[in-house]
């Protein structure tokens, strides 16, 4: 079976400057855990703020190098990727969805310009027609269409369509693996049900796995086939999402559970699921 994603040992320190000198602060320590190819999954990656996991998801998208360890999309260690050429491949692979949506379209700019802007570069739409069609394609794959959001500024749309345009924009290249840090955290509570579901489909449908960061442990218990808990950069506890949020062993993931998600929202959830 082949490995869409390995993490291996993975480490990140800081230099953090005081009265006292130096000190170094470790924000992932040691961390590992992998996703075959041939099972799209969705594998959530929850903690505190603090935890390290946004820390965790910008060395999986090649936006921070790690202090040491591995990480190998497809067999091919990210940290070796010289050129241009493959720098772009993996981007075309591996694609984000931030938290915010906002932050991601300048409010100056058309959201349109976004989209066709990835159909170019990534999906090698030469022409106008070529860079609508695929837009417009990504687009019904998350409840929209072109006709809705052409022409038009972030704060013409509501938080729910901007995530989803969010999400469109990171379809056109026909990723094998999202990674979506908290987003859901910034979304009205009546379309987070909706936005997660979405999730789900891609999975079932367009077998895209999705590495999902949250602190969110209602949601990460509906969606997740298998979850990853991590205290102050440390992994605490692995595994099934049903195994290991409705039976935890570690006292953090249990004073989690109790502290964020009653007995109540599990049996809900569960039963919702």
């Amino acid at each position: 079976m082949s490995t869409l994603l390995s993490v291996d040992n993975l480490t990140k320190s800081f230099a953090r400057g005081g009265i006292f000198g130096r000190t170094e602060f470790v924000a992932v320590d040691h961390v590992s855990f992998s996703l075959e190819s041939a099972t799209p999954e969705i594998f959530a990656i929850i903690g505190e703020s603090g935890s390290g996991k946004t820390t965790l998801a910008r060395m999986v998208l090649n936006t921070m190098s790690p202090s040491s360890g591995v990480i190998r999309f497809q067999g091919t260690d990210i940290s070796r990727l010289r050129t241009g050429r493959d720098r772009l491949q993996f981007m075309r692979k591996v694609q984000p969805i931030f938290q915010n949506p906002s932050e991601a379209f300048n409010p100056l700019k058309r959201v349109d310009r976004y989209l066709f802007a990835s159909a170019y570069h990534f999906a090698g739409c030469r022409s106008r027609d070529g860079r609508e069609i695929a837009a417009d394609e990504a687009l019904k794959k998350v409840g929209l269409s072109l006709a809705e959001v052409k022409g038009r500024f972030p704060h013409e749309l509501s938080g729910g369509q901007l995530q989803r345009t969010a999400i469109a924009r990171a379809l056109i290249s026909s990723p094998a693996l999202i990674v979506a840090d908290e987003p859901v955290s910034m979304v009205d509570a009546s379309l987070r049900m909706s936005i997660v579901n979405l999730f789900k489909t891609l999975r079932d449908e367009l077998k895209v796995s999705i590495v999902y960061i949250t602190h969110d442990l209602a949601t990460a218990y509906y969606i997740s086939d298998r979850v990853l808990i991590l205290q102050k950069g440390k992994v605490v506890e692995m595994g099934s999402a049903r195994q290991v949020l409705s039976e935890p062993h570690h006292p953090y993931t249990v004073r989690l559970r109790e502290s964020i998600l009653s007995l109540d929202d599990v049996e809900r959830v569960h039963t919702s699921g």
